[in-house]
């Protein structure tokens, strides 16, 4: 009982602590530790937090790890798995849930607003934004899942949702699970096609953005497609 009663009082003081004070002042073997207490409610958490750092290193990685192998070479229960890969998933609805659509569109910033819809993304995905006549934010989400290099490249769902939502420019992102940062020659190429097509339609490809280990890189800025982008200013 005594065993019991000390694990319990842990627990309590560790929660507390969070209460007091947010994450801020925990180590991150901690706070993993402490979140995994809501998936295995009767076990001591802070041997496998330790046990998940020290094969991954940083939390991101646990969180991306396969749910068969946290189960297999952890121990870990389905609905604890199944919790550490809602963690960043949550994270994105989360930031997504914060952006109103009548925002204005800044050129400083809406690299880094569309590249929140990549939180907790293993997998290449294809993020489309647009933009209305007057400057403002319509539409910022998933249109593929897949390489934007691929011969599937979603561009008549783009032309179409541009032509559904009235929209006057376009922002382009996918994202480099390798962690490259720079464009492929596929991108520029990609980024070319894409352009020309939706000025056909009267709509301009604003940006192409690079997202990779939390990481954006605009392709206009930067001024690595001067076919797409030869004097662009939004």
């Amino acid at each position: 009982m005594a065993e019991k009663n000390s694990h319990d009082g842990h627990r309590k003081r560790l929660k507390n602590k969070f209460i007091e004070n947010g994450l801020d002042v925990f180590e991150p073997h901690e706070a993993l530790e402490l979140f995994l207490f809501y998936a295995i409610p009767r076990k001591d958490t802070n041997p496998l937090a330790h046990r998940l750092l020290d094969r991954y290193y940083t939390i991101s990685s646990v969180c991306d790890a396969p749910i068969d192998e946290l189960q297999k070479e952890f121990g870990m229960t389905e609905n604890a798995a199944v919790l550490l890969k809602l963690l960043p998933e949550m994270a994105r609805l989360y930031e997504d849930s914060r952006y109103k659509d009548d925002n204005l569109i800044e050129l400083d910033t809406i690299g880094d607003q569309i590249a929140k819809k990549f939180i907790g993304r293993i997998n290449e995905v294809v993020v489309v934004a647009m933009g209305d006549a007057r400057g403002r934010l319509i539409y910022n989400d998933v249109v593929a899942k897949g390489s934007i290099n691929s011969s599937d490249v979603p561009i008549r769902k783009i032309v179409d949702l541009a032509l559904r939502h009235n929209a006057k420019s376009v922002f382009i992102a996918h994202n480099h699970p390798s962690g490259a940062l720079l464009p492929s020659a596929s991108d520029i190429r990609t980024t070319v096609r894409i352009k020309n097509t939706l000025s056909e339609i009267g709509v301009s490809l604003a940006d192409h953005f690079i997202v990779a280990d939390g990481e954006v890189l605009s392709i206009r800025e930067n001024k690595l497609c001067t076919d797409a982008f030869p004097d662009y200013d939004f």
